[in-house]
């Protein structure tokens, strides 16, 4: 006699945060199981996301998650998740299940945020999932949109150190944001 297990229920994210003039696209795959419990984009503790926004925009986890998302945006910043939902047992990208992945509508987003001119995928499944899934179906003009693949924040990556992922962020962000700026 055979049991069969339950399905693992689809995850689904949440909105993206963003503010008119928004230079800077910061796109994740999918919220992980406490993000979804708490309803915060990085809720983990030990996901070094939220540490180096704090080093590079003054949006650090001493902040509550409000101050933190209005930091964001005062920078230039926005940020989505690629997948608007999936099943993913756990919070390990390498168990999102890729035929159940639903993609976000980032033609309608790219419309109302017409001055997003970069894109950086926290991690290579964030990145992969875009080539693949989203990339395809956009506009030539949204799909020159420049594109980075940084370091992972989550605490999976551990074999890199956090001042190491600092280090590559802290080059890449704040270039993009003045790159962009010098364009508008």
């Amino acid at each position: 006699m055979s049991q069969t297990q339950p399905a693992t229920p689809f995850s689904r994210g949440f909105p993206p945060v963003h503010a008119p003039g928004a230079k800077v696209l910061i796109l994740g795959s999918l919220p992980g199981v406490r993000s979804l419990r708490e309803q915060q984009y990085y809720a983990q503790p030990q996901n070094a996301f939220w540490r180096i926004m704090g080093a590079l925009c003054g949006a650090g986890p001493e902040l509550t998650y409000e101050a933190r998302l209005a930091s964001l945006t005062e920078h230039g910043v926005a940020l989505w998740d690629v997948l608007a939902a999936g099943r993913r047992p756990g919070s390990l990208d390498s168990a999102i299940d890729r035929t159940t992945a639903v993609t976000n509508d980032f033609a309608s987003f790219f419309e109302l945020n017409p001055s997003i001119g970069s894109i950086f995928f926290n991690g290579a499944t964030a990145a992969d999932l875009y080539r693949r899934k989203v990339l395809p179906g956009l506009a030539p003009r949204f799909a020159a949109i420049e594109r980075r693949t940084l370091p992972s924040t989550s605490p999976a990556h551990a074999r890199m150190r956090f001042a190491e992922k600092l280090a590559q962020w802290s080059a890449e962000l704040p270039a993009a944001q003045d790159t962009v700026a010098d364009r508008t």
